[in-house]
C-alpha cells in the first residue's frame, strides 16, 4: 500500500515570517499539531504546537514579535507519496516521530502521514512507530 492511499491531503501551511501568535492561531483553528513552513512553494521547515509552547513561550519569546522561522525545525523528515507505507513507518521509527511531511516527486507538499493514518490499515506498523516514539518511564 502506498502512502498516498492513506495520508491526509488537507495541509495548511505557514510562511516563515509569520508571528508565532498567528501560527498558534492557525494550529488551533485547524485543530492540527504541525504546519509546514513554506516560501515560494519550497518547504523550509515545520512548526509544531510543541515548538510554539515549549521552545518559544517557555524561553520567554514574545509570540507577537517572534517569527516562525526563529523556532521552526529546519531539517524536516519527509517521505514521498508513492513510497510504501512500510518504508514510511520505518522512517518514522528511525527518527522517533509521529508524523511525516509527504512530498510528491517535484518536492512539493502533498500531505501528511501520521501514526493515526497507519493504525486503521496496520496495527503492527502503527504499534512499532508508537513504541519507538513513546519514552519508557
Amino acid at each position: 500500500m502506498k502512502v498516498q492511499e492513506i495520508m491526509s491531503t488537507n495541509v495548511e501551511t505557514v510562511m516563515p515570517n509569520v508571528s508565532l501568535r498567528a501560527a498558534a492561531r492557525k494550529l488551533s483553528n485547524f485543530n492540527v499539531g504541525a504546519l509546514p513552513v513554506v516560501d515560494d512553494g519550497k518547504l523550509l521547515g515545520i512548526i509544531t504546537d510543541r515548538d510554539v509552547s515549549v521552545y518559544a513561550i517557555a524561553i520567554g519569546r514574545d509570540p507577537q514579535n517572534t517569527e516562525v522561522q526563529t523556532v521552526m525545525t529546519k531539517n524536516v523528515i519527509t517521505c514521498y507519496e508513492d513510497q510504501n507505507i512500510t518504508e514510511a513507518a520505518q522512517i518514522m521509527e528511525a527518527h522517533n516521530i509521529r508524523r511525516l511531511t509527504v512530498l510528491n516527486r517535484n518536492d512539493e507538499i502533498a500531505g501528511f502521514l501520521t501514526v493515526d493514518d497507519l493504525a486503521p490499515v496496520s496495527h503492527e506498523l502503527a504499534g512499532a512507530v508508537l513504541q519507538a516514539v513513546t519514552p519508557l518511564h
